[in-house]
């Protein structure tokens, strides 16, 4: 009996222990951030800088500070390096971390690469080699998608699927998994947004079959449906002008035929024309349908029960250009564990998303206040400065009638003036 106990208590440990999540990478932009993470200098005076700060609006202004970009049309270019590098095979990669496009983006990416160990981080730019990339990209009204590119034989391999990314201010959760039965899953605050196989949804493989290149068209195959009928004839009265003088027009009185050219009316539809005679349509009993390329096998095609494995996964880094700054990332984590993550993801952006709401609302309210202010004292001084107007020109009409009654007055007392002479 303790014998079966204690094998009963052994079994249950070894589950425990093997359903313990494996943290690869994890990043909350504590105080010691920076001693982490490594900028790049390939871009010279083009490279952006990152700073540290919770934004604009938030939940907590300590917990909630991330990496921000801060210079308007800049590239940006920062990696960490793990403990230790490490392969995904036979086990579920995840990659997670939070987006706050505060700046209202016009044009920029808000994505992570995943990069092998050799990583050149202070020289780490566009063409550095990566293992995937994944994260949302604006730019514009046509361009807002969620980026999730495999590399694969040294070919960068885009989805065939579009992805919708969230383009309001607030903070965003963003959640890639890739299972080790080449099957994927995105997910944006927690919520499924898009899954399905590997080797369905992008380019890795050539395609399983391919058409016979032997295989022709029958000559004598018909794929007219309709046929004109030959019975059907074009009637005599059929064609007619499209045009035609117009009846009721007339000679100007004034044409001058020697001056002006011989005088022609003008034209007008002719309400006679019928257009292009076709004859009508008839079954063809010939039809044999659409053809259709017979298909074989692809010799070239050869499967690959690996596609979601990445030997020396080693780095992980933001290489992006934006015109409009203001990005704040946050919340990084790369684990083995499908529900670890989900954990994490409502224990951090789940935590923080509803006090920085209430901030961001609390902020646009004040803004709305402070214009509808600025509006209001416009407008008085635009009333007084309409009164000043008013008021300088009675002044000035007080002015005239002065002048012209002096002058009147005096005209009065020059004519008496001559009169008492006289």
């Amino acid at each position: 009996m303790k014998d079966t106990v204690l094998t009963f208590a052994v079994a249950v440990l070894t589950i425990a222990v093997a359903a313990d999540p494996t943290v690869y990478f994890k990043e909350e932009f504590d105080d010691g951030w920076s001693s982490r993470w490594v900028e790049s200098t390939s871009k010279g005076n083009e490279q952006g800088k990152f700073k540290w700060t919770a934004g604009k609006f938030y939940n907590d202004p300590e917990k909630d500070k991330g990496l921000q970009t801060s210079e308007d049309a800049r590239f940006y270019g920062i990696s960490a390096k793990f403990d230790k590098p490490f392969t995904n095979e036979g086990k579920t990669l995840v990659i997670q971390f939070t987006v706050k496009h505060e700046q209202e983006i016009d044009c920029g990416g808000g994505y992570i690469k995943l990069f092998p160990s050799d990583l050149d981080q202070k020289n780490m730019h566009g063409d550095s080699p990566y293992y995937i990339m994944f994260g949302p990209d604006i730019c514009g009204y046509s361009t807002k998608k969620v980026h999730v590119i495999f590399n694969y034989k040294g070919k960068n391999l885009l989805t065939k699927k579009e992805i919708r990314c969230k383009d309001d201010v607030l903070s965003h959760l963003y959640t890639l998994i890739v299972r080790p039965d080449n099957t994927y899953e995105v997910k944006i605050d927690n919520k499924k947004e898009e899954s399905g196989k590997l080797e369905d949804d992008w380019d890795f493989l050539a395609p399983k079959k391919i058409k016979d290149p032997d295989a022709k068209k029958p000559e004598d195959w018909d794929d007219r449906e309709k046929l004109d009928d030959p019975e059907d004839k074009k009637p005599e009265d059929w064609d007619k002008p499209e045009h035609i003088p117009d009846p009721d027009a007339k000679k100007p009185e004034d044409w001058d035929d020697e001056m002006d050219g011989e005088w022609e009316p003008p034209m007008i539809d002719n309400p006679d024309y019928k257009g292009e005679w076709k004859p009508k349509q008839i079954a063809n009993p010939a039809y044999k349908g659409s053809w259709v390329h017979p298909e074989i096998d692809n010799p070239e095609y050869s499967a690959d029960d690996l596609l979601y494995r990445y030997s020396d996964i080693g780095a992980i880094g933001f290489d992006l250009w934006q015109v409009k700054s203001g990005t704040i990332f946050d919340n990084m984590l790369i684990t083995d564990d499908e529900k670890f993550a989900e954990k994490v993801g409502e224990e951090t952006w789940g935590a923080m998303k509803e006090g920085e709401k209430k901030m961001k609302d609390k902020h646009d309210e004040e803004e709305r206040k402070k214009r509808e202010e600025e509006e209001k004292n416009r407008k008085e001084e635009d009333k007084k400065d309409d009164a000043g107007e008013g008021d300088d020109e009675e002044d000035e009409d007080e002015e005239g009638a002065a002048k012209d009654e002096d002058d009147q007055d005096a005209e009065e007392k020059e004519e008496q003036s001559k009169k008492d002479e006289l």
